[in-house]
């Protein structure tokens, strides 16, 4: 009987399954960048927390040093929105720097700041 016929199956299977598998590889990737994207901007905002929190710096000097990390991990983009507070932390005065930047959806293309992150560092005195 033609209509049981089994000819051309595997091809077609093929196709299916290999569309498939592409698809679950590329999400998983994104998933990667995704997560490499905000250690990396946790990474640039602790370190511009603690740099801005030494004796001999100042808040802008942190906040530079966040947004010069960030530019040339990831892109200049990804920069935009940096700020530094006065927080206080068990009792003593530290600077805090939030990133907000795009969580990336596709490559590096993404939803605007819905991917915001912190880091704290101690302020240092020469007392």
């Amino acid at each position: 009987m033609w209509w049981r016929d089994d000819a051309g199956s595997a091809v077609a299977e093929f196709v299916l399954v290999s569309a498939l598998v592409t698809v679950l590889t590329l999400g998983v990737l994104q998933l990667a960048l995704a997560l490499l994207v905000r250690n990396t901007l946790l990474d640039a905002a602790a370190e511009g927390a603690r740099f801005a929190a030494l004796a001999d710096t100042s808040a802008s000097d942190g906040v530079t040093r966040t947004r010069d990390l960030i530019s040339t991990a990831i892109g200049g983009h990804y920069a935009d929105d940096v700020t530094i507070t006065t927080t206080d932390v068990a009792g003593h005065p530290a600077y805090q720097v939030t990133v907000r930047a795009p969580l990336p959806v596709i490559g590096l293309l993404g939803i605007g700041d819905a991917l915001e992150v912190s880091g704290r560092g101690a302020i240092e005195t020469l007392d």
